[in-house]
C-alpha cells in the first residue's frame, strides 16, 4: 500500500476509545482535559520553539526531528502535521521549495536525503532513541559531535525522541482522527511558526 492510500485508509479509522472528543489527532487526547492540552502544549514549546541554550538547532531542524521520530513510528498525523510545520518554517528561512519537499519527503520515508552531516547524525540519534533508546550509543554522540553538533543539541535530539514517542501513541493508541490528505496542515502550519503552540488558535488541527 502506497503512503497517500495508507493515510486515506487511517482517515476512515473509527476511534478504539469511546468517550473522545470530535477532534483530530493529538487534539483528542488534549480536549480530554484542560491541563492536558496545557502541558503537552507545553512541552512541544519548550522543545521545538523556545530557545535551548547552547543548541545550534533552528525551529525547522527541530520539527525535521519531530517529523523523522514520527514517521519511524509510523504516526501519519504526527509526520504530516510535523512535516507541514517544518516545510513553513523552511521556506520561511528562503528555502526552495524542491529543496524542502526533497528532505522531508525523505524523512517520511525513513532517509535523510539533503540533510548536512549534523542533522543526519542527529537525525540518527532519534530514530535509534524511538527504536529502542538502550541502543544508543557513545559513539553515536560522538560522530553527531564530531559533524559539529553541541551538547545540547544531542540533548535535544534525545529529548525531541521521547516526546514524540509519547504523542504518536496517543494519537494512535487512540485512533484519533487522521486527515485524508496533507493539505489539512497548510493552514496551522502558519500559525505554528507565528505563534508556537501554546499561542496558537485553538481551531488548528495540531498540538
Amino acid at each position: 500500500m502506497t503512503r497517500d492510500a495508507e493515510r486515506r485508509a487511517r482517515s476512515g479509522e473509527a476511534p478504539v476509545i469511546d468517550g473522545l472528543p470530535e477532534a483530530p489527532g493529538i487534539l483528542a487526547a488534549m480536549g480530554l482535559r484542560p491541563g492536558l492540552a496545557i502541558h503537552l502544549r507545553g512541552l512541544a514549546d519548550e522543545l521545538l520553539v523556545r530557545e535551548y541554550p547552547g543548541s545550534t538547532l533552528t525551529r525547522a531542524e527541530r520539527e525535521l526531528i519531530a517529523t523523522a521520530v514520527s514517521a519511524a513510528n509510523d504516526c501519519f498525523y504526527c509526520m504530516d502535521s510535523h512535516g507541514a510545520f517544518a516545510s513553513e518554517l523552511l521556506r520561511r528561512a528562503a528555502s526552495t521549495a524542491d529543496e524542502i519537499g526533497s528532505i522531508v519527503e525523505a524523512l517520511k520515508e525513513g532517509r535523510s536525503d539533503g540533510a548536512s552531516p549534523k542533522m543526519s547524525a542527529l537525525l540518527a540519534i532519534a530514530r535509534r532513541v524511538a527504536r529502542d533508546a538502550r541502543t544508543l550509543k557513545r559513539d553515536d554522540v560522538t560522530r553527531a559531535m564530531e559533524a559539529g553538533a553541541t551538547d545540547a543539541d544531542t540533548q535535544l535530539a534525545v529529548l525531541i525522541a521521547s516526546a514524540f514517542c509519547m504523542y504518536n501513541r496517543m494519537v494512535d493508541g487512540l485512533r484519533a482522527k487522521t486527515p485524508p490528505t496533507e493539505e489539512a496542515f497548510h493552514e496551522p502550519a502558519a500559525q505554528i511558526a507565528e505563534h508556537g503552540y501554546a499561542g496558537r488558535s485553538t481551531t488548528a488541527a495540531t498540538p
